[in-house]
């Protein structure tokens, strides 16, 4: 996850995609400079184990404020990396970057759709490895498409092992 968080927000897929089609001429000072982490807001959706040390690498490595959602707040998390328990749509609002980490259940198919991604920050990533139909991938390329947020990496897709018609074709994935 910290990998992916890394690869989509400094940019990597994007600009060796743009060397191996012989689109680079000359190099410039902010070509592909990507986001800087340290300060942004991580947010956290499922705090189990893995979103608990994705959050964890990423406060203290990286330094990364952090707010989460979970079904059940957890205090001595919150004291140990001074994080922020809030609501699922607040954590999209507040986010930076936004990382998956919940089971497939009837409630969390497509947790992440059309309205929530509305919520998210235009400069914002998403980041999915825990199930792909948490998000639904639709409407994810149609915002993408359109650059209603800055990324998505994903480490699962909803119909795997077929993507979602487009997704493989943006810069931004």
């Amino acid at each position: 996850t910290i990998a992916l968080i890394l690869a989509i927000c400094k940019r990597v897929p994007e600009s060796d995609r743009f060397i191996r089609a012989g689109k680079y001429e000359s190099w410039g000072p902010l070509m592909f400079l990507g986001m800087e982490l340290n300060g942004k807001t991580l947010g956290i959706i499922g705090l189990g184990r893995i979103g608990a040390s994705v959050a964890e690498h990423a406060s203290r490595g990286l330094g990364m404020r952090v707010v989460y959602n979970d079904v059940s707040r957890n205090e001595q998390f919150e004291k140990d990396l001074g994080a922020a328990f809030m609501s699922i749509d607040e954590v999209l609002k507040t986010a930076d970057v936004i990382s998956l980490h919940v089971p497939l259940l009837p409630e969390t198919r497509h947790l992440i759709d059309a309205r929530r991604i509305d919520l998210m920050k235009p400069t914002a990533y998403i980041v999915n490895t825990s199930r792909g139909a948490i998000v639904d991938e639709r409407m994810l390329v149609a915002a993408l498409k359109i650059k209603r947020i800055a990324g998505a990496a994903l480490d699962v897709y909803e119909n795997e092992p077929k993507l979602a018609p487009g997704l493989a074709k943006l810069d931004n994935v």
